[in-house]
């Protein structure tokens, strides 16, 4: 096995066609064909399921999947790391606080000369690239400790609700009992104080228009006046400013104060933002 084979493998994934990754990779179609079986041959089990001028991955193909991606990513790691010259600082961060609070780190790093690697994703999976060596350092919302990693506080932030100013029904502020009638968009943290949080303002079970892992799409959905949505000041900073965004008040129910953790090996603590 053999990461040209498994950079094939990952592209085909992205792409979902054989042709386009020959064309993409300027080699035969017939080449990534012969290296796609030569990956199920080695591994024994069926990995893709071709269908209609498209490719799937089977439950056995998405655990390869995570593995392979991880080990493509650790030889980028080591070559970028046994170069020399400028070498970049790698970094994860889950959206919201790459948003909130490291974007405008990362462009001032950028502008004083230092190269940076960035990944976004949810906690854990940043977590387990940190472990693997991908990263440098990640900035999550979990409280970690592990052996010899360092964790510290990065930021701080609140969890607001929203609503576009002119669509905002509630300029006074709004009660608990009348947000389950409302018209919600609800982004996935992937934390699991704001699910808690949520799951106590919200009927059981309640089903929301729109649902979305990604806090930018929550912004689109504000944007659009289609309703309402709870996220972290930071990152709608500009929108508040600019009058686009509305605040609305809580009357009967607090908002969510948010940590965010810098976390990376001890000894690297002086390279990490």
């Amino acid at each position: 096995m053999n990461t040209e084979t498994l950079r094939t493998f990952l592209l085909l994934v992205k792409l979902k066609n054989f042709t386009r990754v020959a064309e993409q990779l300027f080699v035969a179609q017939s080449t990534v064909t012969n290296r796609i079986a030569e990956l199920e041959k080695e591994t024994g089990v069926r990995l893709l399921r071709r269908e209609m001028r498209s490719v799937a991955l089977t439950e056995q193909g998405k655990t390869f999947y995570e593995y392979a991606r991880r080990i493509v990513e650790m030889e980028d790691a080591c070559l970028s790391a046994v170069k020399g010259g400028v070498r970049q600082i790698r970094l994860g961060a889950t959206n919201a606080v790459y948003e909130g609070v490291l974007k405008e780190r990362i462009l001032a790093g950028i502008a004083e000369g230092r190269a940076y690697r960035l990944t976004l994703g949810h906690s854990a999976e940043l977590l387990e690239m940190l472990w693997d060596g991908v990263l440098d350092a990640a900035y999550v919302y979990q409280n970690v400790r592990r052996a010899g990693y360092r964790c510290t506080p990065f930021s701080r932030d609140e969890l607001i609700l929203l609503a576009r100013t002119d669509k905002n029904a509630f300029p006074d502020g709004v009660s608990r009992a009348e947000l389950p009638a409302l018209p919600f968009a609800m982004c996935n943290f992937s934390l699991a104080e704001i699910g808690s949080y949520l799951r106590e303002l919200f009927p059981a079970g309640h089903v929301f228009p729109f649902e979305v892992d990604n806090s930018n799409k929550v912004k689109d959905y504000l944007a659009a006046g289609l309703g309402y949505a709870f996220l972290p000041r930071g990152i709608v900073r500009k929108e508040l400013e600019s009058g686009l965004f509305a605040e609305v008040r809580p009357l009967d129910f607090d908002s969510m104060p948010i940590l965010s953790y810098r976390i990376c090996r001890a000894d690297e603590e002086t390279r990490c933002i």
